[in-house]
């Protein structure tokens, strides 16, 4: 777990590229542990690709950017899979493998990241998916699995390696009003946590109701905002 108010990330005057079109230019954001930071904008206005070069998923060329000590600008292809392991990522539409059940995913995560106990992998899965309330829910494959079920077996995943840093991409949005809430809860407890929670949303309705901090991206640059009350 990081250091209370240890920064995980940091981007100075960066240019954030999708297919070699500037998208955001001059970003300049830090972030530390036990934040919770809600990403707002239109779409297309550069969510996605601030959340991909986050996770090195897109290069940063220009500016400069860290993430969990892990420096942007010299982070090569071959240890993009060394970042992600700090990090926690979940996206709106879950990614899971269907056909396996919800342990199996978890397992195949530890086996690829290098967890040879069975034991302690299978001690870690109990533990994060009795973070998430699944704990009963192990043996169901994903499409036995209600959909905020499934955004919550994709938080365990998520969890698994206790990451410093959550990537959250839309998480809620497929999800109906009151299985928002939840997902929203636990995200808000991890930060509560000691985590730092970065999340890319387009429903302005939950930042009153779950306050944090909130990022705008609009018309090519990221600023921060101390509230919304129109669309961004």
């Amino acid at each position: 777990m990081p250091v209370e108010d240890s920064v995980l990330i940091s981007l100075s005057e960066a240019d954030l590229l999708q297919e070699e079109h500037v998208v955001l230019r001059g970003v300049s954001l830090e972030a530390k542990a036990g934040e919770f930071i809600y990403l707002i904008g239109r779409t297309g206005s550069g969510k996605s690709s601030l959340l991909k070069t986050l996770y090195g998923e897109l290069p940063l060329t220009k500016g400069e950017g860290s993430v969990c000590g892990t420096d942007l600008r010299t982070l090569k292809q071959r240890n993009v899979h060394l970042l992600r392991r700090k990090l926690g990522i979940v996206f709106q539409d879950f990614e899971l493998l269907t056909d396996r059940t919800a342990e199996e995913n978890l397992q195949f995560v530890l086996k690829v990241t290098d967890w040879k106990d069975a034991g302690d992998r299978e001690r870690r899965i109990a533990e994060v998916l009795e973070s998430v309330g699944l704990e009963n829910k192990g043996y169901k494959r994903p499409m036995e699995l209600s959909g905020g079920e499934r955004q919550r077996l994709a938080i365990a995943r998520a969890l698994l390696n206790s990451p410093e840093l959550i990537l959250a991409d839309e998480p809620t949005g497929n999800l109906d009003p009151e299985t928002a809430e939840g997902i929203l809860e636990l995200l808000h407890d991890l930060a509560r946590g000691g985590r730092c929670v970065l999340m890319a949303t387009h429903n302005h309705g939950i930042l009153k109701r779950h306050p944090g901090r909130i990022l705008r991206c609009r018309e090519g640059k990221l600023e921060e905002v101390s509230s919304v009350t129109t669309p961004a």
